[in-house]
């Protein structure tokens, strides 16, 4: 049992914390908005008051935000971890955010005896229920060596990529790739059914050859069913398509697919589906086509 501190109990915050409260550890848990804690408190979590009130009774401290920003105020802030965590201690933030912010923040931390890793992850909402996310993290290894059974009750995949920072390049790569299929998915997709496909004939048609991808087996299936409840949200697909882009802009590297596909993920925001799932992007596409790609058309 290990005592952890969690702070961030959003879509997938939530189930993490769980899974770690079921493998039997000890989490105290804060969020910013009170009532989001409820749940875990009712599983057996404990409740803090402040971010730095978790790190004072934690060895090991969590973070799962949403930007940047939000992640620096919550370590480094007035009433943030680093004022409450020990010498010795580790935060582990699994927040997708800048990696040149994720090293100022390591760097401050360990000014005061305080490790960090970056292990962002992968694998939506039902990853994080499932335990299966894939975690990428960067940090001294043998920090992450200690802290390997915290992540592998959250994740089944858990890959080291180097030193602080390395975590998150490594989830913006993945991004790239990711969001890019996707949107080379929809386009396929609306493309075929504009000219009179069937979804469920072209899901087997292509999930059987080179097309095939994890967009096109998990993501899909949602469209095709009309459904588009998040399991990552597009304002958050946004929020890492803008780090993506600000990190490539830092090391003047180009990149072609991702800006393209970043403005119909804004186009998506502006006509109000920025809570909605990713699939939602197939939207943008299907007004312009005039298409609606769903199993009902077949």
């Amino acid at each position: 049992m290990t005592k952890i501190g969690f702070i961030g109990l959003g879509l997938m915050g939530n189930p993490q914390c769980k899974n770690l409260v079921k493998a039997g550890h000890e989490v105290t848990v804060w969020n910013r908005t009170s009532s989001r804690m409820d749940e875990v408190l009712a599983i057996g979590g404990n409740g803090a008051t402040s971010a730095l009130d978790a790190s004072k009774q934690s060895e090991i401290i969590v973070t799962m935000l949403s930007d940047s920003i939000d992640v620096e105020e919550v370590v480094l802030g007035d009433n943030g971890v680093i004022k409450g965590a020990a010498s010795g201690s580790v935060v582990i933030d699994m927040s997708t955010i800048s990696p040149s912010v994720t090293r100022m923040i390591s760097g401050k931390l360990s000014e005061n005896g305080i490790h960090m890793l970056d292990a962002p992850v992968s694998g939506g909402v039902t990853g994080a229920e499932d335990g299966t996310l894939s975690i990428m993290v960067g940090g001294d290894e043998a920090v992450f060596e200690r802290c390997r059974p915290i992540l592998e009750s959250m994740g089944s995949r858990i890959t080291y990529c180097g030193g602080n920072g390395m975590g998150q390049v490594t989830k913006l790569a993945n991004q790239i790739v990711g969001l890019g299929t996707l949107g080379a998915m929809c386009e396929g997709l609306v493309f075929a059914t504009r000219a009179g496909g069937d979804p469920d004939t072209l899901l087997r048609a292509l999930s059987g050859g080179a097309a095939n991808s994890w967009m096109l087996e998990n993501v899909a299936p949602k469209i095709f069913e009309g459904d588009f409840a998040p399991g990552f949200m597009v304002n958050l697909a946004q929020k890492d398509l803008r780090l993506i882009l600000e990190s490539a802009a830092e090391m003047n590297v180009p990149l072609f697919t991702t800006p393209l596909v970043s403005q119909v993920f804004r186009s998506a925001q502006q006509t109000g589906a920025g809570d909605e799932g990713i699939q939602a992007y197939i939207k943008m596409l299907e007004r312009l086509a005039g298409a609606e790609v769903r199993v009902s058309n077949g």
